[in-house]
């Protein structure tokens, strides 16, 4: 199922039922929170909900990034959800297509342990050796990110071609651009992603870092469900040289 909005955003519905509602965010539409009179993601799908129904955002994708993203359509789901995702109990799978040379062998799965704040009204995140001290705690600040959390992400690189090459991304920390800031503090910044210092467009919108697969304990009956949005289905067109299989050519 379909959605549209005014701007030409396209959502496609993945699942819903009466506690939740699984979708794929496209590039460029801010899940939640957007300024008044922009659409997002929740606005959209509150919208077909209708008036008084409830949509709770649990967790979030930049507005650059695309990818599945769940909501709760009751406040249990949404506390049951929000708790999953605190407790590091749902599994996120991610692609990217970065530039750079990739910090490990082809295949090659690697830890990135580090930690990571985003100081008050910064537009990017930073990261700090693994066991920093966070620094006092500051009760007047509503933004978590200013202190150094940690962030552990699981990674390889499982294709290259030329200039650019096609990631695989399993973080179970959800800082704020987590992703973005680790790849780009390795030499390898995400295709399209300006802020974190990448030189090449992306030319599917966004930037090229997609949250391909959700995997978590339904809210109600606790049976683990997963959800997939495969990135190919975004990129194979416009990086054919990274997705052979969908090229007829090769």
């Amino acid at each position: 199922m379909g959605l549209s909005d005014a701007a030409g955003h396209d959502v496609r519905i993945l699942s819903e039922d009466g506690h939740l509602v699984v979708a794929v965010k496209p590039a460029g539409l801010p899940t939640a929170n957007a300024p008044r009179g922009t659409e997002s993601l929740f606005t959209i799908l509150k919208r077909r909900l209708g008036p008084g129904a409830f949509l709770g955002v649990v967790s979030r994708l930049d507005a650059p990034v695309s990818g599945v993203v769940v909501l709760a359509k009751t406040p249990r789901a949404a506390a049951s959800l929000a708790a999953a995702f605190r407790e590091r109990t749902v599994e996120k799978f991610y692609a990217a297509i970065v530039t750079g040379r990739f910090p490990a062998a082809l295949g090659e799965w690697v830890d990135w342990h580090d930690a990571i704040s985003r100081p008050r009204e910064d537009v990017r995140s930073h990261l700090r050796p693994a066991h920093a001290d966070p620094g006092p705690a500051d009760e007047s600040d509503d933004d978590a990110d200013a202190r150094a959390q940690p962030a552990h992400t699981r990674c390889r690189v499982i294709r290259r071609a030329g200039e650019v090459s096609l990631v695989e991304l399993e973080p179970s920390t959800g800082r704020r651009h987590q992703l973005r800031a680790q790849l780009a503090a390795r030499g390898c910044p995400i295709v399209g992603d300006r802020r974190y210092g990448s030189r090449l467009p992306c030319r599917s919108g966004g930037i090229a870092l997609h949250a391909e697969r959700l995997a978590f304990a339904h809210p109600v009956t606790g049976a683990t469900v997963e959800f997939t949005a495969p990135c190919r289905d975004r990129w194979a067109g416009v990086f054919p040289s990274l997705f052979p299989a969908a090229n007829p050519s090769k």
